[in-house]
C-alpha cells in the first residue's frame, strides 16, 4: 500500500497520544509506504490534483516530547490519483482554506483517488449540525443566528450548553443558566451581535460521568469507548481542555446509536468517525480528524489503529 497523509505538521504530533501517529506507526509496521502533505501542499496542475508529497520513515520515539520521530525525504509532486489510499487528517476549524481542500479532494476522488473521509462527506457532516439527521437521539437542539431565540430557548429548558459551529476541542462551548449575570456578553461574543449562527442543546447532567467518543470504522463499531471526564466545576469533557480519558465498553444504548448511524456513514465515504455521547445521547458526529486511539489501545488492549488499517486497505481495494 502507497498512502498519502493530509495532515498537520508531523513535527507537532503529541506521539503519545495522537491518532495520525497510532495510525501511521501501524501502516509502517506492515511495510507500507507513506508520504505526508500539509493541505496547503495540494494543488491542481494540467487540470489533475497533484500533492507535494514527502516519503518519510520512523526514527523511533525517544519519550512523549520528541519532535524528531520521522525521517522525511524532499517532496515530490505526485498526482493523488497515483496513491492507494489519501488519508485526510488536518485538525478542524473547518475554515475557508479547509473547504477548498476538500473541494481538491472530490476533484480528486472524480479522478480515480481513493480519499478518505471524502470531501463530500466533510462538506455535508458539519460535526454539530450532523446530529439533526439523527433527531430520534438527540437532546432538544436549537439552530439561530438570533440571541432571541437562544434567550428564548433557554427560558424554556432553565440549563443549556450553546457552542459555535466550527469549533473543536471544547473552544467557545458555554453552559448557561436563568440566572447567569453574563448571558448578554456571553451570546454578544459568541453570536458576534446576531451574525454567526450557533447551537444550542439542553444541558445533559451525566457530563459528570463523561463525554463518550464512539469510533465507527468502516461501517464498524469498536466496542469500546473514550469517556471524557471532566474536571471539578468544568462542563467540557474534552481531553484539549483538561478532561481525564477513561475508556470503558460500550453501553446497550450507546451501541444502539452507532450501530443505527454506521450504515449510513460507510453509505457516504466516511471510513473514521467519532461519535460523541453524553448519557442516552448524541451530541456530535466527528469526521475531520476523530482522535481517540491510543487512550483505547493502552488501557483496553484493543487494537484500533490495525482495525482502521484494515479497513483502509480493504475501501482501498474496493
Amino acid at each position: 500500500m502507497n498512502v498519502l497523509f493530509i495532515a498537520d505538521p508531523m513535527a507537532t504530533f503529541k506521539t503519545y497520544k495522537d491518532t495520525t501517529y497510532a495510525m501511521m506507526r501501524e501502516m509502517a509496521a506492515r511495510g507500507w509506504r507513506l508520504h505526508h502533505v500539509l493541505s496547503s501542499g495540494l494543488s491542481v496542475r494540467g487540470g489533475e490534483v497533484v500533492a507535494q508529497a514527502a516519503a518519510f520513515a520512523f526514527a523511533g520515539v525517544k519519550h512523549d516530547d520528541d519532535h524528531h520521530w520521522f525521517e522525511a525525504q524532499d517532496a515530490v509532486q505526485t498526482a493523488l490519483k497515483d496513491f492507494d489510499a489519501v488519508i485526510m487528517r488536518t485538525d478542524p476549524p473547518f475554515d475557508m482554506q479547509y473547504l477548498y481542500a476538500t473541494q481538491l479532494l472530490t476533484l480528486a476522488a472524480q479522478q480515480g483517488a481513493k480519499v478518505f473521509n471524502s470531501g463530500q462527506a466533510m462538506r455535508d457532516f458539519n460535526e454539530k449540525l450532523a446530529i439533526l439527521n439523527f433527531s430520534q437521539f438527540t437532546v432538544p437542539t436549537l439552530v439561530s443566528t438570533q440571541s432571541a431565540d437562544v434567550r428564548a430557548f433557554l427560558a424554556e429548558h432553565g440549563d443549556i450548553i450553546v457552542k459555535p459551529l466550527d469549533g473543536m476541542g471544547g473552544m467557545g462551548i458555554f453552559r448557561l443558566t436563568a440566572q447567569d449575570p453574563n448571558i448578554g456578553s456571553i451570546l454578544e461574543t459568541l453570536m458576534q451581535l446576531d451574525t454567526r449562527t450557533i447551537m444550542a442543546q439542553r444541558y445533559i447532567p451525566e457530563i459528570v460521568e463523561g463525554d463518550k467518543r464512539v469510533l465507527v470504522i468502516g461501517g464498524e463499531v469498536v466496542p469500546f469507548a473514550l469517556a471524557r471526564i471532566p474536571q471539578n466545576g468544568e462542563t467540557r469533557g474534552n481531553l484539549a481542555a483538561g478532561g481525564r480519558g477513561v475508556a470503558q465498553a460500550l453501553s446497550a444504548r450507546d451501541r444502539e446509536i452507532a450501530e443505527t448511524l454506521a450504515p449510513e456513514l460507510k453509505r457516504r465515504g466516511i471510513l473514521l468517525a467519532g461519535l460523541d455521547i453524553i448519557g442516552d445521547y448524541l451530541t456530535e458526529v466527528n469526521v475531520t480528524s476523530p482522535t481517540g486511539f491510543q487512550e483505547i489501545m493502552k488501557q483496553k488492549d484493543f487494537d484500533v489503529a490495525a482495525m482502521f488499517a484494515d479497513a483502509a486497505a480493504a475501501w482501498a481495494k474496493a
